[in-house]
C-alpha cells in the first residue's frame, strides 16, 4: 500500500489497545513499518498472544519500563527511543492515544525534529486527575499531523489554538479493528456456547482502571453491584491480573462468588462475547468505541469520559455505586427492541477507512519531496 522505504515509519506503542488500534495501519504500511514496543504492558499471556493473534511483525522491544511509575516509564522509554532514532532515524513517527508510551514516542520524535503523527488526537475528558489527559494534551501540542477521530475532537483542538492545517478528521481506527478481528457468526456461536452462555442474555464486565482498582471503596462498590446483577442474569468477568490482585488484597473475593470469572480474553474472543452480550459494563476507553460498532449498550464506570460521542445513544456514564445497577437494569429492560435500535445506528467513530486516510497523510509527511516529484 505505501511506497515508503523499509522501516522508515516508527510506530511507537506500549499497550494492548494501541496494538489493536494500529494493526490495520501497520499492515497497510507493510515493510515501511518499524514497530517499537516500550513494554509498558508486557507479559506473554497478554501482549505476546496479542501480537501473534493480530499477525503483527516482531517489534523492537525496549527494556525496564513495565511496572515503573509514570515518570520513570516516560524517561526510560525516551532515553531508549532517542538512541534508537539516532542509530536508525525514521522519516516519521506515529503514536496513538494517550499512553506513557505515546508521550515518550512524541517527545523523542520532537527532540530529533522527526515529523510526528498523532492517531486519535483531540480527545478530552477535561479531568485533570487523569494522567492520560495530560499525555494527550501534550502530544497534541507537538504533533505535526493530528488525526482527529470525530468533528468534536477537531473542535477541541481548534478551541485550544491548534492550527486547522495540522488537523485531519480521519475517523477512528477502532472501526476497522473491530470489523477485522470479530470472528464470523459460526465461530462466535461456538465461543458463546463454550463459555456456557446464551446469546443476548448475559452481561460482560471488565474493570482495570487505577481509579477503580486502587480504591477499595470503588472496587467494593463495583463488585457489589455486579454481584447483585448476577442474581438475575449471568455476569461474565474476564479478570485482569492486577484487578484480581487488588480484590485479594482488599479481602473482597467473596463478591466474586456469584460471577462467572475467567482469564483475560484475546481480542477476537472478547469481541465475540461482547457482540452477543445483552449489556457491557466497563471502565475501558476502547470499549466505549467498540460498543458503537457492535451495536451493544454499555454502562461506563468512571468519573469522566473523553468519548462523549458514545454517550448519545450507546452508553451511560456512572460512578462506582448503586447507579451501576440502576443503569444496567434500565438498559436490560429495553430487551430485544433496545438491541435492535442500537444495531441500526451508525458508529459515531467513522466508516472503517481511518487507517487508509492516515497512511496517505503519513506518505505526505514522510516523503513530501518524492511526492512532489511524482506529481
Amino acid at each position: 500500500m505505501s511506497h515508503l522505504p523499509a522501516r522508515s515509519v516508527a510506530v511507537v506503542l506500549g499497550t494492548r489497545p494501541e496494538l489493536v488500534k494500529l494493526t490495520d495501519l501497520v499492515r497497510l504500511l507493510g515493510p515501511a513499518a518499524h514497530l517499537v514496543h516500550t513494554g509498558q504492558h508486557y507479559d506473554e499471556e497478554l501482549s505476546g498472544r496479542f501480537l501473534t493473534e493480530l499477525g503483527l511483525p516482531e517489534p523492537t522491544f525496549l527494556t525496564g519500563i513495565g511496572g515503573q511509575p509514570r515518570a520513570v516509564q516516560i524517561s526510560a522509554a525516551l532515553a531508549q527511543l532517542d538512541e534508537l532514532f539516532t542509530t536508525e532515524p525514521p522519516l516519521a513517527v506515529v503514536v496513538q492515544g494517550d499512553t506513557n508510551a505515546a508521550l515518550a514516542g512524541a517527545l523523542a520524535a520532537n527532540s530529533r525534529g522527526i515529523p510526528l503523527l498523532h492517531v486519535e488526537a483531540g480527545l478530552r475528558s477535561h479531568d485533570r486527575n487523569m494522567p492520560e489527559e495530560h499525555n494527550r494534551v501534550l502530544i497534541d501540542r507537538i504533533a505535526d499531523v493530528l488525526c482527529a477521530a470525530t468533528e468534536d475532537n477537531r473542535a477541541n483542538l481548534l478551541a485550544e489554538g491548534v492550527d486547522d492545517a495540522r488537523v485531519a478528521v480521519t475517523g477512528n481506527t477502532v472501526v476497522e479493528a473491530v470489523h477485522g478481528q470479530l470472528p464470523d457468526a459460526a465461530a462466535r456461536a461456538e465461543l458463546v456456547e463454550r463459555h456456557g452462555l446464551t446469546a443476548d442474555s448475559y452481561v460482560l464486565a471488565t474493570v482495570h482502571r487505577p481509579e477503580n482498582t486502587d480504591s477499595v471503596a470503588a472496587l467494593r462498590a463495583i463488585f457489589t453491584e455486579l454481584s447483585a446483577l448476577a442474581e438475575s442474569v449471568p455476569v461474565v468477568v474476564p479478570l485482569h491480573p492486577r484487578t484480581r490482585a487488588r480484590i485479594a488484597a482488599a479481602g473482597l473475593e467473596g463478591l466474586l462468588t456469584g460471577l462467572t470469572v475467567c482469564r483475560p480474553l484475546g481480542y477476537g474472543e472478547f469481541l465475540a462475547l461482547a457482540r452477543h452480550a445483552a449489556l457491557l459494563v466497563s471502565d475501558s476507553g476502547g470499549i466505549q468505541e467498540e460498543c458503537t460498532v457492535l451495536g451493544r449498550p454499555l454502562v461506563v464506570v468512571r468519573r469522566s469520559t473523553e468519548r462523549p460521542e458514545a454517550m448519545a445513544d450507546f452508553a451511560d456514564l456512572v460512578e462506582p455505586g448503586p447507579q451501576i445497577g440502576a443503569a444496567a437494569r434500565r438498559r436490560l429492560a429495553e430487551g430485544p427492541a433496545g438491541l435492535a435500535r442500537l444495531a441500526s445506528l451508525p458508529s459515531p467513530f467513522g466508516d472503517g477507512s481511518a487507517s487508509e486516510r492516515i497512511v496517505a497523510l503519513l506518505a505526505a509527511v514522510a516523503a513530501p519531496e518524492r511526492l512532489a516529484v511524482a506529481a
